[in-house]
């Protein structure tokens, strides 16, 4: 299924970037992203998260580098596994220099934690030396002193600001393979945040909601956030931060870019609420197939609907879809042209069945 975005969405031509295999901004897809909750000198589980992350459909991955021991075991880690990885820089400038050094293919700054403008400076000729890119993590919890003491709380101009003086120093030592973010747990003010950023800068964005919270809770803010940055054609690569297993962020992620229609990985399920008119449990129905369809990677799309008011005009739009009907005559149905009747003991397997022949005769 070709996916194209909605025509009122005009994508901003960012400069294009590299970390590792993967190119950010320009005419790049949007790619998602996570980070690992596994200590980084736990090399075993820290390589089967990361591994469990790309499954999941994570173009790049971010672990944490508080100390030494961290940054050296990002040698052996980076080698077993294929996705780039991203090493988080907490405060000092030294691991940033040592994970450029170990196998990272992007280092996560933080102007406001990093220090003087010599040790970002470090940090750059360490990124030059080992063809390793770097974000500008502005976060508006920890924003530098003197901005806060400028601007009295964080704000807008004060994120940008302590953005636009780290992009300086970068071109000032002809440094350009970076992107930048601004985030905040305040969906109102990291979305003014990345509008007044966008419009000062092309260097590829890195949209988030920080600290948004639980995986519902957390969800529901990045969308509204990630998503109407999105929509206004702000952003070239997106994490979503939860209180909850990493890879419910890739989830999350990809289901905010599939519902407007930048980008689809696996079954996407247009489902109804359920109501007193289902002919069929919709509810479980839905639950059990999320499940038993998540090892499907091509982009599908396919509508489970409990009755005949919607069913027949959503089986339409559909790539496999499913009417309830009277007396036990549910309805499937191919390409929105009617299949074959299925009584609803059968449905889960009829229609893991006709998805997965899909799949495997799409193009």
């Amino acid at each position: 299924m070709e996916i194209r975005p909605h025509r009122a969405i005009k994508r901003k031509k960012t400069k294009k970037i590299s970390v590792g295999k993967v190119s950010i901004g320009g005419d790049s897809v949007i790619s998602v992203q996570s980070m690992t909750n596994t200590l980084t000198t736990d090399i075993k589980a820290t390589i089967n998260q990361i591994n469990q992350l790309e499954d999941a459909g994570a173009d790049i991955v971010r672990v944490s580098c508080p100390d030494e021991k961290s940054t050296l075991s990002l040698k052996q880690i980076s080698k077993e596994v294929s996705v780039p990885l991203v090493a988080d820089i907490h405060f000092h400038y030294k691991r940033a220099i040592e994970a450029a050094k170990n196998g990272a293919k992007c280092l996560r700054i933080n102007p406001g934690n990093i220090g003087s403008a010599e040790r970002v400076l470090e940090v750059v000729k360490a990124a030059k030396d080992h063809n390793c890119s770097i974000r500008i993590g502005v976060n508006a919890g920890s924003l530098d002193k003197t901005l806060l003491e400028k601007y009295k709380e964080p704000c807008p101009e004060a994120l940008v600001e302590s953005a636009m003086y780290n992009v300086k120093l970068f071109e000032d030592n002809d440094f350009y393979n970076f992107k930048i973010s601004v985030k905040s747990s305040d969906v109102f003010l990291a979305i003014k945040s990345y509008e007044k950023l966008s419009e000062t800068c092309d260097y590829p964005l890195h949209l988030g909601i920080t600290e948004a919270g639980s995986l519902l809770t957390g969800s529901i803010k990045s969308s509204i956030g990630i998503g109407q940055l999105l929509m206004k054609g702000i952003g070239d690569t997106i994490r979503v931060s939860l209180s909850a297993d990493p890879i419910e962020e890739i989830k999350a992620g990809y289901e905010i870019l599939k519902s407007l229609n930048i980008r689809s990985r696996g079954v996407q399920i247009i489902s109804c609420p359920s109501c007193a008119r289902q002919a069929f449990p919709v509810i479980d129905t839905v639950k059990i197939l999320e499940e038993k369809l998540s090892h499907i990677k091509k982009p599908i799309t396919l509508s489970i609907i409990g009755c005949v008011v919607n069913g027949p005009g959503e089986a339409a739009q559909t790539e496999v879809g499913l009417t309830g009907g009277g007396q036990d005559n549910n309805l499937l149905y191919l390409s929105g042209i009617p299949h074959t009747k299925v009584p609803s003991k059968d449905i889960i397997n009829k229609v893991i069945q006709l998805v997965e022949e899909k799949v495997k005769h799409s193009n």
